[in-house]
């Protein structure tokens, strides 16, 4: 005899936070029946609907938190005159909204248009997107170092309620593909997918401890990370530091393409600042490795054979000491790898290896080693940011105006992450699109009622929306 017990509950069951009905296949004793649509009716339109209602509690969060009144302080004087009808201020608002609701273009604004809660909350009216791209042309070496600190303040709010004694701050590059025509800026550089399209190729910095965005700046396909970054880095360095305060520890990781003495360098005049880079295997480090005796054993099998090594590289770059840099090499080898990333430096011996530069002295080698690997998480966080945020959409040819989108959509991101922390931080592990689906993309209708604009939903997302 079969029992009849309900499924467990599961992570992945998430219909539960909008309280959504379970399965109850467990206990029907009917089989279940799909009804005939040509049963249901439609009835007449109904100009009030809308399907972000989302937008008004979040809205009212970036009210709350002083968003609005900074766009107006910061690009209030971007578009001034009688004649102005849309001022900057309410066009990167709009934008904000746009991308938070998964508009990853400027064209999207074309089909939000018809959203009176859109349309209501951008002011009466959603301009001509022709506007839209004139408006992010305006952006200049002047305006654009605001746009900059809103992305790092906004990504850097959420560390200074923590106090931690130590935080991750990761930097990388991503390539942005472009296949529109006379792009500025746009030029083939390294492209693992598109061989000689140009492309973008900007870099960030993230903080791996709230999953948000210290920083970030376009750059032509052709650039490469390296001794150019040094300024840009120290600057979102500085800013990091203001939040966490002077005691606590930052740790900065970058891949091998940040084995740059230059670069380095300016992360290590920075106070209780420690980096670890992996470092470039050349033929003088892959020497070095290999000429190592002495490894320590810090994980075996179940045979009792080494399966983990660390050990100190006696070894130090000439850039080093032209730089002033004080710092160190160590590797880690490993056996029996599925489908290892290192590289095999032995002929005859199973191992592969990994090196890493740090300025960390005392740190036992193992302990870098894995100190790299939580590096991991930037990856799926750039993923997302493209996938979900759109960062890899091109809006114009101008590249001052692909910078400033570019740097809208990543601010929306940090907005984003501060909402779901403060009011839903059981969603904070999620996705942005569950995110979406959960928060934004809420049905409702937008009335007017007693002289004041009502907004019904339907009654499992009151919960949601207070």
């Amino acid at each position: 005899m079969n029992n009849c017990h309900p499924a467990p509950s599961t992570q992945k069951v998430r219909r539960d936070a909008l309280d959504g009905k379970r399965g109850d296949g467990w206990r029907r004793l009917d089989v279940l029946r799909r009804p005939d649509p040509n049963a249901i009716h439609l009835a007449p339109d109904d100009t009030s609907l809308t399907a972000v209602a989302g937008l008004v509690p979040f809205g009212q969060f970036l009210r709350r938190e002083g968003v609005d009144a900074q766009l107006r302080r910061c690009f209030g004087a971007m578009k001034v005159g009688p004649m102005v009808r849309y001022g900057m201020p309410q066009q990167i608002r709009m934008l904000i909204d746009a991308t938070v609701t998964g508009a990853g273009r400027v064209f999207d604004l074309e089909a939000l248009a018809a959203d009176p809660l859109f349309v209501r909350l951008a002011g009466g009216c959603v301009c001509s997107i022709d506007t839209v791209y004139d408006d992010l042309r305006r952006f200049d070496d002047l305006t654009m170092p605001h746009l900059d600190a809103m992305v790092s303040e906004h990504g850097l709010a959420p560390l200074r309620a923590l106090r931690l004694a130590e935080v991750h701050v990761d930097i990388d590059t991503t390539v942005e593909p472009v296949f529109g025509e006379y792009i500025e800026g746009a030029v083939p550089g390294p492209n693992p997918r598109y061989h000689g399209r140009p492309n973008y190729h900007p870099i960030l910095m993230t903080i791996a401890e709230t999953r948000t965005v210290a920083g970030i700046q376009l750059r032509p396909g052709d650039t490469s990370l390296g001794e150019g970054d040094a300024v840009v880095v120290r600057r979102w360095l500085r800013r990091v530091r203001e939040a966490v305060g002077p005691q606590c520890t930052i740790w900065v990781r970058i891949d091998s393409g940040g084995d740059c003495a230059e670069l380095l360098k300016a992360i290590d005049d920075e106070p209780r600042c420690l980096f670890v880079v992996k470092a470039k295997i050349d033929p003088a480090v892959h020497g070095a490795i290999t000429r190592i005796e002495r490894w320590k054993t810090v994980d075996r099998d179940a045979d009792e054979r080494p399966t983990r090594q660390a050990a100190e590289v006696p070894y130090e770059r000439g850039s080093w000491a032209a730089a002033g840099l004080k710092a160190r090499m160590v590797a880690v080898r490993e056996r029996d790898q599925v489908n290892a990333r290192g590289k095999f430096l032995w002929e005859d011996l199973e191992w592969s290896a990994h090196a890493y530069v740090t300025n960390a002295a005392g740190v036992p080698a193992d302990d870098i080693a894995h100190r790299y690997q939580g590096r991991a998480e930037i990856e799926p966080m750039i993923a997302e940011l493209k996938g979900a945020w759109g960062i890899g959409q091109i809006p114009t040819q101008s590249f001052a105006a692909n910078e400033a989108m570019l740097r809208i959509k990543v601010l929306s991101y940090n907005l984003m992450r501060r909402y779901v922390a403060k009011h839903h931080g059981e969603l904070a592990v999620w996705r942005t699109p569950w995110q979406r689906i959960v928060l934004i993309r809420i049905p409702g209708r937008l009335v007017y009622s007693g002289r004041q604009w009502c907004l019904h939903t339907p009654p499992h997302t009151r919960r949601m929306l207070n």
